[in-house]
């Protein structure tokens, strides 16, 4: 795979804007990592340097996140082979109109209470760093690779694009 590292998050954002669950990894009390299908609350105008999640406030991943910020959201779109992983840290934004202008009909389902539901809470990542694979090689042709590699012991390449985005 190809390597490019880069600050420009459109390439992150073209990539999982159409995956509906990211799975959302924070390092729980007992020092254990926890993974949870989560939602990204994002919309087409905020595609910048942060996801944002509607949470349980009495859930364990809101109390996970107050001890141990740091997190990861894992997207895969396995149907055009797709994969980003993002690491940030995490933390619980207290901010109304920010969560009427996220909440959606979907969202109603967990909190009946709309945007104003008590349990409600509006959860930030910031994104510190995030990779991803992008491949476009068919998947015959991915065959044939990985099984050359097998046969003759060398590492297939140019099996698509890997990329990097760090914020700071």
């Amino acid at each position: 795979m190809t390597s490019v590292e880069t600050v420009d998050t459109s390439k992150l954002w073209d990539m999982i804007k159409d995956i509906k669950f990211g799975m959302f990894t924070a390092r729980h009390g007992n020092g254990h990592l926890h993974s949870r299908p989560m939602t990204t609350q994002n919309g087409s105008d905020e595609r910048g340097a942060v996801l944002w999640f509607f949470m349980s406030r009495k859930g364990d991943p809101v109390a996970d996140i107050s001890v141990s910020p740091e997190v990861n959201v894992a997207y895969a779109d396995t149907g055009s082979d797709s994969y980003v992983s993002v690491s940030g840290t995490a933390r619980v934004v207290e901010d109304d109109a920010k969560k009427k202008a996220l909440f959606s009909t979907f969202a109603k389902s967990w909190f009946p209470g709309g945007a104003s539901d008590p349990d409600l809470a509006l959860v930030a990542v910031a994104i510190d760093h995030a990779d991803y694979w992008d491949v476009k090689t068919n998947k015959a042709v991915q065959f044939f690779k990985m099984a050359k590699a097998a046969f003759t012991g060398i590492p297939p390449t140019d099996m698509g694009e890997h990329g990097k985005v760090r914020m700071g």
